[in-house]
């Protein structure tokens, strides 16, 4: 059996983005997010993702503290033949080893400018340094080949920064060899997607013992129409992660069965599709500026009809009205009005000939505020097709 594969599993890693241009925001890094996920994806825990200037000391010195942290470092860009492209000689130093011209990777650049009839300039021959402990990676996008280095259990990899060198580079020579070598363990995670509460009352509702839990993890999660709550789990004994994830959400139902309208690649137009069963809604909005209709989309439960514009409407009524002129089974109305800092927020709903209507208050005004409003009537909707 190859040494390798008698090593520890992968478990651990951060991503290392190389390059002052990131920090100056003339670039934005969206490789460190792509390698992130997709590490997540296969079992690592990925613990820092950091961006970093082309300096010396203070790259070799990012790398020595995320080696004596983590069992994989990933850095992207300074692989070019620039005396500002410094990746390679900070992994040296970190590792304390020597740089030396590779024979294989000098020819194999000499021919590639060959081939493009151009002069060959000594500048290049940085990219085919390597050290004793790192193997070279094929970059048929460029000329920067990659590093595979390992030693004492770590594995770094750097990779070229520009994606389109980068991508071919992680997927096709990087990431089956870490596969190959143990990556990552048993975690299991579902997103939990909750509407009607706030992050801060989400947390009162689970309870502080149960987010700082260590395994399984909670994570609350604010986000534009809803609030996540996101359950991660590492196997256990003989416990699989899966399993610990699971039972973690039915101990949490009856906290949170009142706001999880969805988990996972759930939105709105999946839940309310399920719950209408085969039903048609039309809806009508005053003062939210279109944010009921764009958070529906082009659903295809949604049927549209003309109003008469109505800035003093009765929600109830507004909501039979529209049902009726678009002869659907249900009918939602979101009337959102400015009191003061916040919103007022007015929902008829006419389900079926069942005419109801409530109010709610949106914190904030303004855009903010028109958003919140028509989150409330979705909200509102799917609760009462719930019964």
């Amino acid at each position: 059996m190859p040494k390798e594969q008698s090593l520890e599993p992968i478990a651990s890693a951060e991503v290392l983005a190389v390059g002052s241009e990131l920090l100056a925001g003339e670039t934005r890094d969206t490789n460190s997010g792509d390698i992130a996920g997709e590490l997540t994806a296969l079992g690592v825990e990925v613990m820092r993702l950091t961006q970093l200037p082309d300096e010396r000391e203070v790259l070799a010195e990012a790398l020595r503290a995320a080696l004596a942290r983590v069992d994989l470092v990933v850095t992207s860009g300074g692989l070019g033949p620039t005396p500002d492209d410094l990746t390679r000689e900070s992994i040296a130093d970190a590792l304390g080893e020597e740089l030396a011209v590779d024979p294989a990777l000098e020819a194999w650049l000499r021919e590639l400018w060959a081939r493009r009839g151009l002069p060959f300039s000594d500048v290049n021959l940085k990219q085919a340094w390597l050290i004793p402990s790192a193997t070279a990676m094929p970059n048929p996008n460029g000329t920067a080949p990659g590093w595979w280095v390992e030693r004492d259990g770590r594995v770094i990899v750097a990779l070229p920064g520009p994606p389109r060198e980068l991508r071919p580079m992680w997927q096709d020579h990087a990431l089956g060899r870490l596969q190959a070598r143990g990556l990552g363990l048993d975690r299991a995670a579902v997103t939990l997607h909750l509407t009607g509460i706030g992050e801060s009352a989400l947390v009162d509702v689970v309870g502080k013992e149960l987010l700082e839990a260590a395994n399984p993890r909670l994570a609350t999660y604010a986000r534009a129409d809803f609030v996540d709550l996101r359950v991660s789990a590492v196997a256990e004994g003989d416990r699989n992660a899966a399993s610990l994830v699971e039972e973690a959400i039915v101990a949490l139902s009856p906290r949170l069965d009142a706001y999880v309208f969805g988990r996972g690649d759930d939105d709105w137009q999946a839940v309310l599709a399920a719950r209408l069963r085969g039903r048609r809604l039309a809806t009508a909005e005053v003062g939210t500026g279109g944010y009921l209709t764009s958070l529906l989309g082009a659903a295809p439960f949604l049927a549209h009809a003309e109003l008469e514009a109505a800035t003093e409407a009765d929600a109830a009524e507004l909501a039979a009205d529209v049902r009726r002129r678009a002869q659907t089974q249900v009918g939602l109305a979101c009337v959102a009005r400015a009191e003061g800092d916040d919103m007022s927020v007015a929902i008829g709903l006419d389900i079926e000939g069942a005419i109801s209507e409530v109010t709610r208050s949106a914190f904030r005004s303004g855009d903010a505020g028109r958003r919140r409003s028509a989150n409330a009537a979705i909200t509102e909707l799917w609760r009462r097709l719930a019964g």
